[in-house]
């Protein structure tokens, strides 16, 4: 049965949310370094404080019953530490801003190349032209006002690739396998948190003690609760309503929308070449959005 107006406006609703919500993580990332905090600190931080939450709900739902054990494992690693401290490490090497180039800026495209590559979904020609001018966009901000400075920068761009390929496989499952809230919280979080805690506390380096408070509870806050709670969720609630190619193609927007963040609140400069940039972005948008079909079973 074909999702109403109403669900589809929930979906783009939902959507067009994250892309605020991830352009404050960038904010928040770009920051994280002053805090004293590893990068295996930030997955801790991650895992174990949506844990606390996930665990309790996953109790009473019992959200396990509704997959089979081959779809927890693959769902759980694809959310898993690897994901993760790519991400993070990306931040070491690449300035913050070509996280979501760089991640979500791409998303477009890489659902196009694993859909068409392990799931047969043949993308029309407005997809097509509205991921590359979204791609085009992307790199232009990336290379307007010298952001490419640092020579080892093209490491945390390919690490944040990484990622994009992760999260793409995520949200083409999220749709496919039409995942409920309380699957993913369990995968995403509760899987992982018992996986991944006890290798951090025991081997991993940590800055957690000697960390200030007002940095640390920012971090714990928005790397804990905000991205991979509301999030997840989110994303997985935009991709039943409105097609994980719709979903993938407004957290385009990010960059965009993390630029002018940027500016707002660090008082980063948007120069005429990134304005234009970020409009040319907003149009590849506007063309590659298109109204959801429905998948082969």
């Amino acid at each position: 049965m074909a999702d109403t107006p109403t669900s589809q406006i929930t979906g783009f609703a939902a959507a067009w949310t994250i892309v605020f919500v991830w352009a404050f993580w960038l904010i928040v990332s770009r920051i994280a370094s002053g805090s004293g905090l590893t990068i295996f600190d930030l997955a801790a931080l991650r895992y174990g404080l949506a844990a606390l939450v996930g665990i309790p709900l996953s109790l009473y739902y019992k959200p396990w019953r509704g997959l089979r054990l081959s779809q927890i494992a693959i769902l759980s690693f694809i959310l898993g530490p690897i994901y993760i401290l790519c991400v993070f490490a990306g931040f070491l090497f690449a300035p913050a801003a070509h996280g979501g180039i760089f991640m979500n800026g791409v998303l477009p495209l890489v659902s196009i190349v694993i859909g068409v590559s392990l799931f047969r979904a043949e993308p029309t020609s407005r997809q097509v032209f509205g991921s590359v001018l979204i791609l085009i966009s992307a790199v232009i901000l990336a290379w307007d006002g010298n952001t490419f400075g640092s020579e080892a920068a093209w490491i945390g761009d390919l690490l944040f690739l990484v990622g994009a390929v992760f999260f793409s496989f995520y949200i083409i499952l999220s749709e496919r396998w039409q995942l409920g809230a309380m699957q993913i919280i369990f995968c995403g979080t509760v899987v992982n948190a018992a996986l991944y805690l006890p290798i951090w506390a025991l081997w991993l380096p940590s800055g957690l003690a000697d960390a200030p408070l007002g940095p640390l509870m920012l971090q714990a806050i928005y790397q804990g609760f905000v991205p991979n709670l509301m999030g997840l969720l989110f994303i997985a609630h935009a991709s039943r309503k409105i097609g994980n190619a719709n979903t993938s193609t407004i957290l385009a927007a990010v960059p965009g929308m993390g630029g002018i963040l940027g500016a707002l609140i660090l008082g980063e400069n948007l120069s005429l070449i990134s304005i234009l940039a970020l409009i040319a972005l907003t149009i590849g948008l506007l063309i590659a959005v298109r109204k959801r079909r429905v998948l082969p079973a």
